[in-house]
């Protein structure tokens, strides 16, 4: 089966040995390829090689192909419908100081169910590039990633849906804050202090609302903590700050930098992830960090770029010793962004 390297998948595998122009030896018969093997033979500008004919049919494939955009659509809708959830809690909360608990099982459970089931970065990452962000949307965001967050550490699938809704139910304090600092991009002073308040709110609200669960209060309460102790309301450090604050934070860091203040333009995806890594030492839990930067990163190989020098380009690979800044495939060549430092990406494309 005669395949291009650029339609080549995890998994395939070499039916034929596999030589540059030079004649030189640059895979066995038999290797299985993976991203690194990938790019190892655009490296080489090998164009086409030969694998073994894969599982299923065109049909099957298409059918695979139908079933995802099936689900994404799926999931987008219950993506609203939780997001407009989430505007009946917090008005609730707005109008009465707590809030039903079993609207949010009955809100958010059937988007954490879908995402059991099939679990698509794909779609979240379109969903977390989403320009037309409030706090309804922002708060189910948060959730979402603290839901992928704590699924790639290895907690429970109960578990996962407790961090999920401490993500969800985050910034419940903010229903407390007058709208007319809520709607500012920048505050000093008195309004900054109370903007702040938002936590100790949330942190009231919950516990009036669900009485038998901290938990998910102290997320409220925390979500802006720092590891390093510099964070507000406490300023308390790493080991006073519940494991679950800490993730819903990591969480809240990422989608905070793909907002965009009065719609003005933001940092690309990869350039958001970065910084993110870079809270990682010392400001955010660095393990949660990791987990998010780990699996993420290969969800952004062959998808669509713009680079700062105004090309149209693909990433094809992210190179291991500098993760930011991957080899990506312009028309018929390679730029490895890696060398060339004064070029960058500036958006992603997800459609």
């Amino acid at each position: 089966m005669r395949t291009h390297v650029m339609e080549l998948r995890p998994g395939d595998r070499l039916i034929e040995d596999t030589f540059n122009r030079a004649g030189l030896h640059i895979l066995p018969k038999g290797s299985v390829i993976q991203t690194e093997e990938i790019a190892l033979l655009i490296r080489q500008s090998i164009d086409y090689v030969d694998i073994e004919p894969r599982d299923g049919s065109a049909i099957s494939e298409t059918t695979q192909i139908v079933g995802s955009q099936e689900f994404s659509q799926r999931l987008q809708e219950n993506f609203e419908k939780t997001v407009q959830g989430f505007q009946t809690i917090f008005l609730e909360a707005l109008t009465t100081g707590r809030f039903n608990q079993s609207m949010v099982d009955e809100k958010l459970l059937p988007t954490l169910e879908a995402l059991d089931k099939r679990k698509n970065i794909a779609t979240l990452l379109y969903m977390l590039s989403n320009d037309d962000v409030n706090i309804y949307n922002h708060s189910l965001q948060v959730g979402l990633l603290s839901y992928y967050i704590a699924t790639w550490l290895g907690y429970s699938r109960e578990e996962c849906h407790e961090i999920s809704k401490a993500g969800y139910l985050h910034d419940i304090g903010k229903s407390r804050v007058r709208q007319s600092i809520k709607n500012k991009s920048e505050l000093q002073g008195e309004e900054l202090e109370e903007m702040r308040r938002h936590t100790n709110y949330g942190y009231e609200i919950i516990r009036e609302s669900i009485k038998d669960n901290e938990t998910l209060a102290l997320a409220a309460l925390q979500h802006h903590e720092n590891v390093d102790g510099s964070g507000y309301p406490k300023g308390i450090g790493k080991d006073e700050i519940h494991p679950y604050s800490q993730i819903v934070a990591v969480a809240n860091a990422y989608v905070d930098m793909t907002t965009s203040p009065n719609r003005q333009p933001h940092d690309s995806l990869l350039t958001v992830l970065r910084k993110v890594y870079e809270l990682g030492f010392g400001k955010l839990n660095e393990k949660a960090v990791q987990a998010l930067t780990q699996n993420l990163l290969p969800s952004f190989i062959g998808k669509r770029v713009q680079l700062s020098n105004g090309e149209n380009a693909t990433i094809v690979y992210n190179n291991p010793t500098d993760i930011f800044r991957p080899l990506v495939k312009v028309d018929d060549f390679f730029r490895d962004l890696s060398r060339e430092r004064d070029i960058e990406i500036q958006e992603i494309f997800f459609e």
